[in-house]
């Protein structure tokens, strides 16, 4: 009997410790099996990391290369139209809109008969000098620059970006001053590359409604302007003397109070059936003396310490005697 209880208790020992066994190889399959999961989502997230670098770097060279192309391509627009573009304020798509602009016209007086006296390399040399010149006066100036045709340039002011009709006027002629005494300070290069005969630009100016915007097809549109305003400002340019600005009564009556002029007579320009008064632009009119605040203030503050001390009928009769003296001058001065 004894017997069978020891058997008994040895036999619930031995399937005891079988069963910690098993427990124990469970766990170990387990944990073996964890290992192995975690060790496939530390190699799937290593990958995912060195794929998400590849990516960044991939959009780093992209993003890269389209930033060059696009500072290429901006070379092919004015730096207004190439900004409203870009900056989603303008659509690229056939259309346009009437718009006051102010047009300018230049050229440079017989270059082709200075450009047939020279080496091609030595021409586009000395015509890229020229357009790097007058571009960046116009871009100082906030121009759009339409379009050079070989030594001529088609600017204007007022699209896309204007500052009033008066101010797009003033900074127009600005720039053509600053562009004619540029010309002058080049001369000297241009001699010394073989050039005896002194280059001279013509300019013209018109102020004048203009449709503007995108013309051509759907595969390819060039931004600028058309109409009678830029017919005239052509017209105006070939009939400037060589080394000066010609500039249409529109314009004139924008710039009078800031530029000087003087008058050049009536010329006809092709579609437009009534002649056209022209300018001769001189330069800019010297600023008007304003007189001393302080002064004003003095006289005033002394003026007032007089009246204070006055009986109201002596302030009346200083007021009219003022106002008299006022008169006298003013009459004097406009006689």
């Amino acid at each position: 009997m004894a017997k069978s209880v020891d058997t008994a208790a040895q036999s619930s020992d031995d399937t005891g410790q079988a069963d910690q066994t098993t427990s124990l190889q469970s766990l170990q399959e387990e944990n073996d099996y964890l290992r192995s999961e975690l060790e496939d989502l530390r190699l799937l997230y290593e990958a995912t990391i060195e794929h998400g670098e590849a990516v960044e770097d991939q959009l780093a060279d992209q993003s890269t290369k389209l930033e060059a192309l696009s500072r290429q391509l901006a070379k092919y627009l004015s730096p207004q139209v190439y900004q409203s573009i870009f900056e989603g304020r303008q659509e690229v798509k056939i259309a346009s809109t009437r718009k006051k602009l102010t047009v300018f016209f230049s050229d440079i007086a017989d270059f082709t008969e200075t450009a047939d006296r020279l080496e091609s390399e030595e021409l586009t040399a000395i015509l890229n000098q020229y357009l790097t010149e007058m571009s960046n006066i116009a871009l100082r100036y906030g121009a759009t620059i339409d379009k050079y045709v070989g030594d001529a340039i088609l600017i204007f002011f007022g699209d896309p970006e204007t500052r009033g009709v008066t101010e797009d006027a003033l900074a127009c002629v600005r720039m053509a001053i600053d562009m004619q005494d540029r010309m002058k300070a080049l001369q000297g290069a241009w001699r010394e590359a073989g050039i005896s005969k002194p280059m001279k630009c013509r300019m013209g100016i018109h102020t004048d409604y203009c449709t503007v915007g995108n013309f051509g097809s759907e595969d390819r549109l060039d931004y600028t302007i058309i109409g009678r305003g830029v017919n005239t400002a052509s017209r105006l340019e070939s009939l400037a003397t060589p080394g000066s600005i010609l500039i249409s009564f529109e314009t004139y009556s924008q710039v009078k109070e800031q530029i000087k002029c003087a008058e050049n007579g009536e010329v006809n320009v092709k579609g437009i059936a009534y002649p056209v008064s022209t300018y001769e632009v001189i330069g800019l009119k010297e600023p008007v003396p304003v007189k001393d605040d302080l002064e004003v203030d003095l006289v005033s503050r002394q003026l007032d310490k007089i009246s204070d001390t006055m009986a109201p009928e002596d302030r009346e009769r200083l007021i009219a005697t003022l106002k008299s003296a006022l008169n006298r001058l003013t009459s004097t001065e406009t006689a």
